[in-house]
């Protein structure tokens, strides 16, 4: 892309189009006529779509994602009112931990997070719970009549949405000749059920203006979004281990080390006044993670499901999973022991493959693995892989099964929400299946990447780029002189970089 004059985010240059290049969408396409051509679509004449028509790409996208934002909070609607009487949040399927929290966390009597309350989750979410539902509280204190927590609910969800808005201007930014990819993100099923069920959004939002900021070559102002959004979700922290490994990779240590410090400068210095102010309280975050049983949906719940059927479950009588699951210390060591060997493989692969991988699919990994092996799966952390996968992986064929892997998953889960309250809806075994095939499909996005990895010839995003559109300073870098020694040979001189 020529430096003097760049295609702006409505004016791609070499769009690519989904219907000519993704075999999946071509197929579907053949149902209407076939792929979009040439001349249709004026792809490769610069300057049409934003001199021909309003509607370009990035519009509609942008256009789409409010759309499911905006059928998000119609079906979580029948819930906005805190009024849940007869599993209403389990029948309709709008339960939300933002309207639960409102009541649990104390904030409707007022109680500042931390310091009056512990809060179950990192300091920028609790902040965030705060600066939000203190000022519902403030207001609804002497207005009786103002449904406190609907209000905290739907001010959540308009900050929520701007920030997976802002997500999706990021894919964007990063994909001007790809803007069709981040359709996936706003077209998402899970994005659909599951967007406000948490603060999720919170870190994504910060994660992905931060791995912006790295591709922009702005290596101190990402690790500070980076430091912020891993201080409100645990994720965003697995960023930094691919950026050190690709640091190595290239020799480029000085940007990758001011991101790295700065986002371990940023975690402190927001930790640090609750940890001295309110130790206990702090600690509830950690304390929590490490007492948590099996939870519902992960490889260790699956595992004591099918041990349940092939032994009686007496104390004589377990399986290894069952055994695991009254020994939680144990259970917290073999599951950071394989997330911690899948993060080294993670490592052997950023180093040594044929050619350099790029870090989006690197850091997909990277969350991919931690979910697999991780005791807790909760079914909003689905959102955490969906921008990942997006520039990871741009093809709509895994990503379609793997949404209707989601979408069944959410609605087995709230039946045996409504079996654990008493309510028979189903056998067991059928929430187990559809954990199943949600774990199933996220491993074989993780093959697929991997093979890509392996063939870098089949990655689709460098059928468009030369060579990594999100990599920043490693962008066209060729490997350092200690890997082309330990290979005997001179790599490969990759393509010159791209502008992002």
């Amino acid at each position: 892309m020529s430096a003097q004059s760049p295609a702006g985010i409505d004016e791609p240059e070499n769009a690519d189009h989904p219907s000519r290049s993704d075999g999946f969408v071509r197929g579907l396409s053949e149902v209407i006529g076939g792929p979009l051509g040439e001349h249709a679509s004026g792809a490769n004449r610069r300057g049409t779509q934003a001199s021909g028509r309003f509607w370009t790409a990035a519009r509609i996208v942008l256009a789409l994602t409010c759309l499911t934002l905006a059928l998000h909070w119609v079906q979580k609607s029948p819930c906005q009112d805190g009024a849940w009487q007869n599993n209403i949040q389990y029948t309709r399927f709008c339960y939300t931990d933002v309207l639960a929290l409102y009541y649990a966390e104390g904030l409707h009597e007022g109680k500042v997070p931390y310091r009056d309350h512990p809060v179950e989750y990192p300091v920028v979410t609790g902040y965030f719970m705060g600066a939000l539902g203190l000022p519902v509280h403030n207001i609804g204190a002497d207005r009786p009549e103002i449904n406190q927590a609907q209000w905290f609910y739907n001010l959540n969800v308009l900050v929520l949405g701007a920030l997976a808005v802002a997500t999706v201007a990021m894919i964007l930014a990063l994909r001007r000749r790809r803007p069709w990819d981040a359709a996936m993100f706003a077209l998402s099923p899970a994005l659909l059920v599951t967007a406000t069920v948490n603060w999720d959004l919170l870190a994504i939002g910060l994660a992905a203006i931060g791995m912006y900021a790295w591709a922009k070559r702005q290596p101190l102002a990402a690790g500070i979004l980076l430091g912020l959004a891993t201080s409100a979700k645990l994720w965003p922290l697995f960023v930094l281990w691919p950026l050190f490994l690709l640091g190595l990779r290239t020799a480029r240590v000085r940007e990758m080390m001011v991101t790295i410090g700065s986002a371990i400068v940023t975690i402190v210095a927001v930790n640090l006044p609750m940890a001295i102010l309110y130790p206990e309280n702090w600690r509830r975050f950690f304390d929590l993670n490490s007492e948590r049983a099996i939870d519902w949906g992960t490889l260790w719940y699956i595992g004591r499901y099918l041990d349940s059927k092939w032994n009686s479950g007496s104390p004589g009588d377990r399986g290894p999973f069952q055994w695991l699951s009254d020994n939680i210390p144990t259970l917290n060591t073999l599951s950071y022991a394989l997330i911690t060997l899948a993060f080294l493989g993670i490592g052997a692969l950023a180093l040594f493959a044929r050619r350099r991988p790029r870090l989006a699919a690197l850091v997909f990994l990277m969350v991919a693995a931690f979910l697999i092996f991780s005791k807790v799966w909760s079914q909003q952390f689905n959102l955490w892989l969906l921008p990942l996968v997006v520039l990871a992986r741009p093809r709509w064929g895994a990503f379609l099964a793997w949404q209707i892997a989601e979408v069944g998953y959410f609605l087995a889960f709230y039946g045996e929400l409504l079996v654990a309250g008493g309510k028979q809806v189903f056998p067991e075994g059928v929430f187990v299946l559809a954990a199943t095939f949600r774990l199933t499909t996220v491993a074989v996005l993780c093959v697929l990447i991997i093979r890509e990895i392996l063939h870098p010839e089949r990655d689709p995003v460098r059928s468009t780029y030369p060579d990594d559109p999100d990599g920043g300073v490693y962008d066209g870098a060729q490997d350092a002189g200690w890997l082309r020694r330990i290979r005997g040979r001179p790599a490969p001189d990759p393509a010159p970089a791209a502008s992002v």
